[in-house]
């Protein structure tokens, strides 16, 4: 069967794997480890792709990440074709060092966010290299020591994971090691790693109708989620695709937000705390930051206010978005 086509496009999130050729080590000394993380951290800065959980396994890698305006395809191509690049030659081979294609499945966040921040940092454990979680705080290559405050980075998204634990940190630290210690009691999770309601409904060559009424059993092997997601996903992405991916400018969203919220846009970036121009910003700044992969900075300088209010405005504009699921077809249509 020929291999299906990737499914991207901005503000996705995205479990992606890749192996060693015949399962061989791609990771062989510490100074492999380090051009690795050093390499992702500046592609992730430079692409304002979003990481929030990674580990690095002598034979293989997992990431989960939010894609920006670079396609996923082109950020993985180069991470991949420059750590190879430097293998061979550090280690004086030749060939190929990983094994066909990454894998990558696009994810549904609100029932699978921590799941699988969990399923990936707990894959050192899991894989003998560490024998518990204090181990774990202290193996640099994985996510889970960053977010306990052992090491740092400065291109690991904390705060969107912590959040869930708590508002302090220290107090959400502590919930988030309280829920990595139930995870290391449950069995291994097949399903994080792709295919969603697949490994249940009958086979990964199934086609979709998206516009069928009784979608609640769709499933496509590249879609961890369930039928109403799936098909959502796939509606999405064809109407993105139909549009050539265009990528709006701030000014053009700015107008598009004003219009669906009968403001104008001079609404918009006078700094007014009225509940109708606060609830407009906060959705402004959430497709500008989350699904245009803005900088926080350039919309808060667009729109006069701190960035610490536009970091504010991204979660209630979030909190809005999934409250009221026809937001997005309205401002964007």
């Amino acid at each position: 069967m020929p291999r299906q086509a990737r499914l991207d496009a901005p503000g996705m999130l995205q479990h992606v794997m890749a192996r060693g050729i015949e399962k061989t080590r791609i990771f062989s000394a510490e100074i492999d480890y380090r051009f690795f993380v050093k390499r992702l951290g500046e592609l992730l800065d430079e692409t304002h792709v979003d990481c929030f959980a990674w580990a690095l396994i002598p034979n293989h890698f997992h990431l989960l990440l939010r894609t920006g305006p670079t396609p996923l395809a082109t950020f993985m191509r180069r991470l991949m074709t420059s750590y190879a690049g430097y293998y061979n030659r550090y280690h004086e081979r030749s060939g190929h060092l990983f094994q066909n294609r990454y894998k990558s499945f696009v994810c549904e966040e609100d029932l699978y966010f921590l799941e699988l921040v969990r399923y990936i940092h707990l894959n050192p454990l899991r894989s003998g290299l560490v024998k518990d979680l204090e181990g774990l705080k202290r193996y640099p290559w994985c996510g889970f020591g960053v977010l306990m405050g052992r090491y740092k980075n400065s291109w690991q998204e904390i705060d969107e994971v912590l959040k869930y634990f708590g508002d302090r940190v220290g107090q959400a630290r502590m919930g988030y090691k309280k829920f990595m210690e139930d995870g290391i009691k449950q069995e291994s999770r097949p399903d994080l790693t792709g295919g969603g309601l697949t490994h249940d409904k009958g086979g990964l060559g199934m086609r979709l109708n998206v516009q069928e009424k009784n979608f609640e059993d769709f499933h496509d092997p590249r879609i961890l989620g369930n039928g109403n997601f799936v098909r959502k996903i796939l509606q999405n992405l064809q109407r993105f695709e139909e549009k050539g991916g265009p990528r709006l400018t701030l000014k053009d969203l700015t107008e598009r937000v004003a219009a669906w919220s009968n403001l104008s846009t001079s609404d918009l970036s006078s700094g007014s705390k009225r509940t109708e121009i606060a609830r407009a910003r906060a959705v402004l700044s959430y497709l500008a930051v989350r699904l245009n992969r803005m900088k926080t900075t350039e919309v808060a300088d667009f729109l006069n206010v701190s960035q610490s209010a536009i970091s504010k405005c991204l979660l209630s504009g979030e909190r809005a978005v999934k409250e009221n699921k026809g937001i997005l077809d309205e401002i964007l249509k």
